[in-house]
């Protein structure tokens, strides 16, 4: 009797089961990889030479200034590849964390809407975006999303939706929305300047 994994004249090659869900593991991690690869060539792609070179992420020492970006982080980056990253966290937050996660808004919760124009939430939730995308990939196991949840997501959103957080000055009802940025301190105040 012949191997049905071998495959007869009157029978086609069939892949057992186990090999399957293996193929199907390897595909997931490859396509996360060409993802990410993506994200990293557009954002290569539509750096602005127009930038000042005061506003661009300095190289390394010993690194040659054209060796690609030093950080993923939203606030190393300037002009054109500041705007792309926003764009793409701004389509994140819209798609997935305010739908899944917004949750009511109140004076012990307050969001602001234009939250874009409040440096501490960009910052905030730019690392939030980035930890889900490592957290939630193949590699990082089946315990992965569950980490994000409890190391990312809560801490960010307690600190943001805070009373005295960012949006403090902010909506504190959807019924009657309010945007204003709160003044911070200079760094003459703060004892640093020079």
């Amino acid at each position: 009797m012949s191997d049905p994994a071998q495959g007869t004249p009157e029978e086609p090659f069939r892949v057992p089961d186990d090999d399957l869900d293996d193929l199907a593991s390897t595909l997931a991690k490859t396509m996360a990889e060409v993802r990410q690869h993506g994200v990293l060539l557009d954002r290569l792609s539509s750096e602005d030479d127009t930038t000042p070179k005061t506003q661009r992420p300095k190289p390394a020492a010993g690194a040659e200034e054209d060796a690609g970006p030093t950080s993923v982080f939203i606030l190393a980056l300037g002009g054109a590849e500041y705007d792309a990253e926003l764009a793409a966290l701004r389509d994140w937050m819209n798609h997935l964390l305010l739908p899944v996660y917004g949750r009511e808004i109140s004076t012990t919760r307050p969001w602001c809407a234009q939250w874009e124009q409040h440096p501490e939430a960009v910052a905030r939730l730019h690392g939030l975006w980035l930890a889900w995308q490592q957290l939630t990939d193949v590699e990082a196991g089946l315990s992965g999303p569950s980490t994000w949840h409890r190391d990312h997501l809560d801490q960010t959103l307690v600190h943001l939706r805070a009373p005295d957080g960012p949006f403090a000055a902010c909506t504190t009802s959807a019924n009657r929305p309010n945007h204003r940025l709160l003044a911070t301190p200079a760094p003459e105040q703060m004892g640093l300047a020079a």
